[in-house]
């Protein structure tokens, strides 16, 4: 049984959006590359503001503490920098401390969501008004909501990888990506090499809707068929690994910033919350 961590439910969420914006992950900010319109400090910031929201999750109700997170960090940054990364969060911020995440206990939770949290969440991705979008036959966010933020999600599942972890039951998140990145520790990698070892796998292996929505499906395969390479290249601390992750990086930001794999990277972060939240990612955090 794992110990307890010694970390509050607010200071995992903010730990895990710092740790996950600082790894060099390919095409996205992080402390090395900031984009025109968006800064590694901008995810900093989101990161300090969005821990008490998160933090009352499991009283205020999910939908409450996505609302909440994002109001507050549309106070201090004005670029989207987090709404996946709440969305996918305060759920698992919302399942009792005394339970350990999994799949059962993260659908516990799902399966008490209630029509006030899909009008509250619905506000809060309007509050933000993701690139990308685009218009859906059913349960669209400029609709009115539908009773039910599960089905809302369950809809969209298809086309958005926040979207489908509601879908699953955080089955990716939590029995895929957590174990990978823990995995990579017990290798003896760093924690930044084991996240963004892991952050290409999830791209290879599920695309990114981000990219999707924003490029179009054939860029998003591309995305993938690259990534992959990437991986066939080696691992952390092998030449030829790196010098792919560099050609993979600089072909994403060749194109302004519409090949950013945001949604792979939000589920990197819900990830290290339920690492940091049941302390199978102790420190050091480096």
């Amino acid at each position: 049984m794992n110990v307890v961590s010694p970390l509050s439910i607010g200071q995992c969420a903010t730990l895990a959006c710092l740790l996950e914006a600082a790894a060099p992950k390919v095409g996205n900010v992080h402390r090395g590359a900031d984009f025109e319109d968006l800064t590694f400090t901008d995810f900093a910031v989101s990161a300090a503001l969005v821990a008490p929201a998160i933090e009352a999750a499991a009283t205020s109700g999910i939908g409450r503490a996505v609302l909440d997170a994002i109001s507050a960090t549309r106070s201090a940054v004005a670029t989207n920098t987090n709404l996946g990364i709440v969305l996918l969060i305060a759920p698992l911020a919302a399942v009792p401390r005394s339970e350990p995440l999994t799949t059962a206990s993260v659908g516990n939770v799902l399966d008490a969501l209630t029509a006030d949290d899909c009008r509250l969440a619905y506000e809060a991705i309007r509050l933000v008004q993701p690139g990308g979008l685009g218009k859906a036959e059913s349960m669209d966010i400029s609709d009115e909501p539908p009773p039910s933020l599960l089905a809302a999600m369950q809809a969209a599942a298809d086309r958005d990888l926040v979207a489908r972890q509601y879908a699953t039951r955080f089955e990716l998140v939590l029995n895929v990506l957590l174990p990978a990145i823990v995995a990579g520790r017990a290798r003896g990698w760093s924690l930044t090499d084991a996240i963004v070892y892991t952050h290409l796998e999830v791209i290879s292996e599920h695309g990114d809707s981000l990219i999707a929505r924003k490029c179009g499906p054939e860029v998003a395969r591309k995305v993938s068929v690259l990534a992959a390479q990437a991986l066939e290249a080696g691992q952390p601390g092998e030449e030829d690994y790196y010098a792919a992750l560099a050609d993979f990086d600089f072909w994403l930001r060749s194109d302004g910033h519409r090949r950013n794999p945001g949604a792979t990277a939000d589920l990197i972060a819900a990830a290290l919350f339920a690492g940091l939240r049941d302390n199978v990612l102790p420190p050091p955090w480096t």
